[in-house]
């Protein structure tokens, strides 16, 4: 048994599974499959040939807590999913999102308010995409990233499994740091070993590589590769790693 709001407009062949829930004004396209226990919140509009598996909550408002500071007390428009994506079990995909025709956002990962993510993205299993910021087009986002609210990914970008990102270098003790509140930026290209992390501000540049399980204090240089804690320069990216020789 499931709700299906009478205002909801379903497309041709739309399959829902056991106890779902979709509220008013929903519309989903032709051949999309919905499954068990899966909320779709009030607005949300999904194109066609989107597979949405079991208890995934689409188009949830954002919570506010008396300390927030990157959530807005305002609220958010409709959350649009393009067609033929790919939304895991138990994912979490917030109201004032949009996300891109054959993107998947894979079981159990986040995607929080005021997110854009581009076309054919893969945001990985348990990955936690903070809020208001952008994901470019044909990036990877590993299992259990952390890409903090303030940021901005460019297309072809790849952030390997655990990579941990900041946006605050105070800590949390100083209100002045509210003035200075600022992620990561990945130019088109740039590359984040496994297990790194990158601090507040920091910009990854066009074709950067950035070793597993170095911590980034500084920006990283065109096309260059570092490593280790600091990380420190190690070398040029070679020619045929370059984007343009590879796409």
């Amino acid at each position: 048994m499931n709700y299906v709001s009478q205002n909801a407009v379903l497309g041709r062949n739309v399959e829902i599974g056991m106890f779902a829930v979709i509220e008013d004004d929903v519309s989903i396209g032709d051949y999309c499959t919905v499954g068990n226990g899966v909320v779709i919140y009030s607005g949300t509009q999904i194109g066609r040939d989107v597979r949405i598996d079991d208890y995934a909550v689409i188009g949830k408002q954002p919570l506010k807590s008396i300390r927030s500071i990157t959530t807005s007390d305002t609220r958010q428009p409709p959350c649009r999913i393009g067609s033929n994506c790919i939304i895991g079990t138990s994912a979490v995909i917030y109201a004032g999102c949009t996300i891109g025709d054959y993107t998947m956002i894979a079981d159990i990962a986040t995607v929080r308010e005021s997110v854009v993510i581009g076309e054919k993205t893969i945001v990985g299993r348990g990955a936690a995409v903070e809020n208001n910021y952008t994901v470019g087009r044909f990036c990877k986002l590993e299992t259990n990233v952390y890409v903090t609210a303030y940021s901005d990914i460019g297309d072809y970008a790849f952030l390997a499994p655990g990579v941990v990102t900041s946006n605050d270098n105070f800590a949390g003790r100083n209100p002045e740091r509210l003035k200075h509140l600022k992620g990561i930026t990945v130019e088109t290209g740039g590359r984040i070993g496994a297990q790194a992390t990158i601090l507040p501000g920091k910009t990854v540049c066009r074709d950067g590589f950035v070793g597993a399980g170095s911590v980034v204090t500084k920006d990283v240089q065109e096309a260059t590769v570092v490593v280790g804690n600091p990380a420190r320069y190690f070398g040029k990216v070679p020619d045929q790693q370059l984007l343009d020789n590879n796409f």
